[in-house]
């Protein structure tokens, strides 16, 4: 199984990302959009892994989240256009001690820095994202949840494991 950890926030920040991405398509910007049932806020990237069980007793010890995801402008790493969340302690803190649990328990991931974004689009058509003005949002206190990826015929699915 092909796995992570992610913040899933709440329908009007999932709402407010729509719009941007509507922004985008509306200035002609051509991609492969992320749908909106796949939008989050990953925490740790997992990859291939056949315990689920392991990383939901990780999960469940860490708590549910208790700060905020407030969306903050856009950017791009390479061919993935995002919509920036605004950094908090308390954020950088809960994906820190999910990490460390993840570590503790051998269970491998993906150990580039953490960098809150929620992912807009890959392999857009040009390399400049055209001066948009994305709404705000806020999600009060995001679902924290392990997620499964598998590819479809129309791209990837995520589903969340429990």
């Amino acid at each position: 199984m092909r796995l992570f950890i992610a913040l899933i926030p709440d329908e009007a920040t999932v709402d407010a990302v729509c719009q941007t991405q509507s922004m985008l398509k509306a200035a002609g910007v051509r991609g492969s959009y992320t749908s909106r049932s796949n939008i989050h806020l990953t925490l740790a990237f997992i990859g291939e892994y056949d315990h689920p069980e392991k990383i939901l007793r990780i999960l469940r010890s860490c708590g549910e989240p208790s700060f905020a995801i407030e969306l903050a402008g856009t950017g791009r790493f390479g061919d993935v256009w995002w919509e920036g969340v605004k950094a908090n302690r308390e954020m950088y803190a809960y994906a820190a001690k999910i990490r460390a649990e993840l570590e503790k328990a051998g269970v491998p991931y993906d150990k580039k820095p953490f960098s809150p974004h929620i992912t807009l689009l890959r392999r857009p058509d040009r390399d400049t994202i055209p001066a948009i003005t994305p709404p705000k949002a806020v999600t009060v206190s995001p679902h924290a949840a392990l997620m499964r990826s598998d590819r479809g015929e129309r791209g990837m699915i995520y589903t969340e494991i429990k």
